[in-house]
């Protein structure tokens, strides 16, 4: 009877097993089963499984047939001998700005009611020379920086009120630092350390959100690493810099600003040259400090219609600006440089060869419409890019050059739509972001 009744129990407990089995197992092999129906509809409609995906997305302007052949080199660039996909160019390129109604409301809502409060210091100031705007008109490489504070200056944006302020502005000078012998590179990290230290310390605002509503601008590439022992900065503040490289991690997309880096001209007349008027393709002249420039070399300096030279012109160069269809920016020790200011004051159509680079306005102005953008890994299809395109194509690219420029020149007194006045805009679209305090 025992044993009968053990036979039972053993029985029972094995259906009851295999019940529990079923139960699981049909669950799981739908979930499996549509596992792989999923994976096989990604697989065969998007690149997550193509080991090079950049290769199926090529500039737009590349036509659909063979590249010829160009001189291979031993850094990582891709085969030039693949052929691209045809991309057809859109009406929406056309247009330089994202979305010209918004641009235009917002502006005049911004003209009329953002202030910035400049934290104060006076003449007697021992580093009045760092933290003052300067009394002549800027020079150099880096005059952004000292032409932004000095058109703050002297424009209605400033408020002594700081309970009015939608920002606040940190005015030291990364460019003046460098130079001060009491400094120099190796002193700006410690002077902009004890900089916020002092500003956190004798002044309430920025401890209301941890310096998130605070703003500082440099154009000198050392602007990059002189915030590292502020790292309160590099995480909330907003940074305007020149030096706008996603591949940086002291850069912060969308937090962060452009700064366009121009080279001071007086002249207000920029020249006007047509486009029948430039009889080379494209030209580059600079020094050969990075190996997006030695490739840019190797590839092309024995073109006819590609001038590329290293080093110093002999010639003028802003005749060779002047005479080329389109004018190169490659990537030097930094992703800026003052060659797309330059490009656009000679109304050449700019063509920027530098990866990770967060472009001047791209909030606001459509690259695409007055630029070529490429990977450095298209250099040795550039004559195929450049010659591709028809001449209602350029003749827009070009049309649209002269529009856009006025939004990259500096003026002591800001002139309305000007780099100034875009660089407010830009901040004042981040006048609302939301960060934590740091702890």
């Amino acid at each position: 009877m025992a044993r009968s009744f053990l036979l039972l129990y053993s029985l029972s407990r094995r259906r009851v097993s295999d019940s529990l089995r079923s139960l699981f197992f049909i669950p799981t092999a739908l979930a499996l089963t549509t596992s792989l129906f999923i994976l096989f509809y990604i697989s065969s409609t998007s690149n997550l499984f193509n080991p090079h995906p950049h290769r199926q997305s090529r500039h737009h302007f590349l036509q659909n047939h063979p590249i010829e052949s160009q001189p291979q080199s031993s850094l990582d660039f891709d085969s030039p001998k693949e052929s691209k996909p045809l991309i057809g160019k859109t009406a929406a390129n056309d247009i330089i700005f994202h979305d010209e109604d918004i641009f235009t409301h917002d502006y005049l809502k911004m003209n009329k009611s953002f202030k910035i409060f400049m934290y104060p210091h006076n003449k007697n100031d021992p580093f009045a020379n760092v933290l003052l705007p300067v009394d002549f008109e800027p020079e150099g490489n880096y005059a952004s920086e000292s032409f932004f504070k000095k058109a703050l200056n002297n424009s209605h944006f400033l408020t002594k009120d700081p309970s009015k302020a939608d920002l606040f502005y940190l005015p030291f000078s990364i460019a003046r630092l460098r130079h001060d012998p009491r400094v120099g590179i190796v002193g700006i990290q410690d002077f902009i350390k004890d900089y916020i230290y002092n500003v956190s310390h004798y002044y309430p605002y920025w401890n209301q959100t941890g310096g998130a509503d605070h703003f500082y601008v440099a154009c000198h590439s050392i602007g990059r690493v002189a915030i590292n022992k502020a790292e309160e900065i590099k995480l909330n503040a907003i940074q305007v810099v020149c030096s706008s490289s996603y591949f940086l991690s002291a850069y912060v997309p969308h937090k962060d600003a452009s700064l366009p880096q121009i080279w001071p001209r007086v002249d207000d007349d920029p020249p006007n040259i047509t486009s029948s008027q430039r009889k080379k393709l494209a030209f580059f002249a600079g020094a050969i400090n990075s190996p997006v420039r030695q490739k840019l070399v190797e590839t092309w300096q024995n073109d006819t219609s590609i001038f590329v030279h290293s080093g110093h012109l002999n010639s003028s160069y802003e005749e060779a600006l002047q005479d080329s269809k389109f004018c190169l920016h490659v990537k030097g020790f930094e992703v800026n440089t003052a060659r797309i200011g330059d490009a656009l004051y000679h109304s050449c159509v700019p063509v920027i060869i530098a990866n990770h680079y967060d472009l001047p306005f791209a909030d606001v102005l459509n690259w695409k419409s007055f630029s070529i953008v490429i990977a450095t890994l298209d250099i040795p299809f550039l004559h195929r890019i450049l010659s591709g395109l028809s001449a209602n194509e350029y003749d827009s690219l070009h049309s649209n050059v002269l529009k856009v420029r006025k939004h990259f020149r500096w003026h002591a007194n800001p002139v309305d739509y000007d780099a100034f006045y875009m660089v407010m805009y830009e901040l004042w679209l981040r006048r609302s972001s939301v960060r934590v305090p740091l702890s």
